[in-house]
């Protein structure tokens, strides 16, 4: 008989599960504060039992930002052949979590590749999977239909699922009385269960059968990602009543997720100006009780198609900074098209520029390490060591070969007049000429 059913039912117990060890060991922590951690609900370890060969993360506000990349098939983008191509790519770059999004073709065909290949924590969104799966009008899905593809998820390997609970009967009337809002519901998730709800009549029923869903998650080990039906989608939406609304249901819905011993994640905006980030990730850390926040951007402004994986690092990096835990990347294609292999990279490294920055401002333990190293490499003028140093590597070799100085000792923008260079050879008594 196993000791205990969920890593949080564990923490509760006072056991140290393999994966704290591991986790610990990663954050280069105590693995008495990990556990100390996940038994209060601050930190989740998604690891579901039948993913065996995920390489565990823990996710909290007090341990590094980790970061996901979203990715899947389309009607109009099928190949899963590109995509598994885009997961390599993904974990060789350091992300620490990959969501499947397939909409289109064997996506359970895929997600078990997935969890038999992928070593990231793997997450999904059932409520796609379920129009994908039983290939039926979305009003004639019933209520046991919505759990069953749930439960095949969790069946299939996936370490956290995302399930817009909050969106009920109640918050979606509240939607329709208010109509302040520009871009109405802008997750996807979110709009096919108030579709669904208001074809039916019926309430949501990951909501009603609450749970159930649960129970599903317990048997499995899989963590709960609160899904934020209500989001805004762009700056003048942000921090409106249903979104508000939402949080202050999905606050509930956590403690009764605790109760069950299912570890929980809070799903975040969206779109939101710079003034009101602070303001958001600390109101959720108090509906929520302290349950890691998992935020998408936010983006902070809404002009930028085409470089909103910029608009994305400047909101994360703040949102990090004030206890977001989790950081959902945003590409170049954000709103345009299903990103490339090349827009995933570039959304990786401005999400990852993000984490770190997020996690130096808020003065984790060892976070400045890295910073340290890369500027006595800039003194020393070690190109080989700043490369290998660079969060991503190949573009900073790839320019200065592109254009090469010289002399090895600068580069081609100040040659003789590099303040580095000149300044170690003064202060170590040689003469100093330079010229134009």
């Amino acid at each position: 008989m196993e000791k205990y059913r969920t890593q949080r039912d564990a923490a509760r117990r006072g056991v140290v599960t393999p994966e704290m060890e591991l986790v610990a060991k990663d954050e280069s922590r105590p693995v008495a504060e990990i556990l100390g951690l996940v038994a209060k609900g601050e930190v989740a370890i998604p690891c579901n039992r039948h993913h065996q060969s995920i390489a565990p993360k823990g996710i909290g506000r007090a341990l590094r930002t980790k970061i996901n990349v979203n990715l899947g098939s389309s009607r109009d983008c099928q190949s899963h052949d590109k995509e598994l191509a885009k997961v390599r790519s993904a974990e060789a770059m350091g992300a620490d979590a990959i969501m499947d999004l397939s909409t289109f073709g064997d996506t359970q065909g895929f997600r078990r590749r997935l969890a038999a290949e992928c070593r990231a924590v793997l997450g999904t969104v059932p409520i796609y999977d379920a129009l994908v799966h039983l290939d039926k009008p979305l009003a004639e899905i019933t209520s046991d239909e919505w759990l069953a593809a749930a439960r095949m998820h969790c069946e299939d390997g996936m370490d956290f699922l995302t399930i817009h609970v909050g969106l009920n009967r109640a918050t979606a009337e509240r939607f329709k009385r208010t109509r302040d809002r520009i871009t109405n519901i802008v997750s996807r998730g979110g709009s096919l269960m108030f579709s669904w709800m208001e074809m039916t009549g019926e309430e949501n029923p990951y909501y009603a059968r609450f749970d159930e869903l649960l129970d599903i998650c317990r048997e499995h080990d899989v963590t709960l990602s609160l899904g934020d039906a209500c989001r805004p989608g762009c700056i003048h939406d942000a921090t409106d009543a249903c979104q508000v609304e939402e949080l202050i249901v999905l606050g509930e819905l956590t403690r009764r997720a605790w109760e069950r011993d299912v570890q929980v994640i809070i799903e975040g905006p969206g779109h939101m100006p710079l003034d009101q980030i602070e303001a958001n990730m600390r109101l959720q850390q108090r509906l929520c009780h302290g349950a890691p926040f998992y935020v998408l951007g936010p983006l902070v402004t809404d002009v930028a198609p085409g470089y909103d994986h910029i608009t994305s690092a400047i909101g994360g990096a703040l949102a990090a900074w004030h206890g977001a835990a989790f950081l959902c990347y945003v590409t170049p294609a954000e709103h345009l098209r299903l990103p490339s292999l090349d827009d995933m990279r570039e959304g990786i490294v401005a999400a990852k520029i993000a984490a770190h920055a997020g996690d130096l401002a808020k003065g984790l333990p060892g976070a400045g390490d890295w910073d340290q190293a890369m500027s006595q490499a800039r003194q020393a003028l070690d190109w080989e060591a700043m490369f290998k140093l660079a969060l991503e590597p190949e573009k900073p070799r790839r320019y200065r070969s592109e254009s090469p100085p010289e002399k090895a000792d600068t580069c081609s923008m100040c040659g003789d007049m590099c303040a580095v260079r000149n300044m170690n050879r003064i202060l170590g008594g040689e003469v100093v000429t330079a010229r134009p």
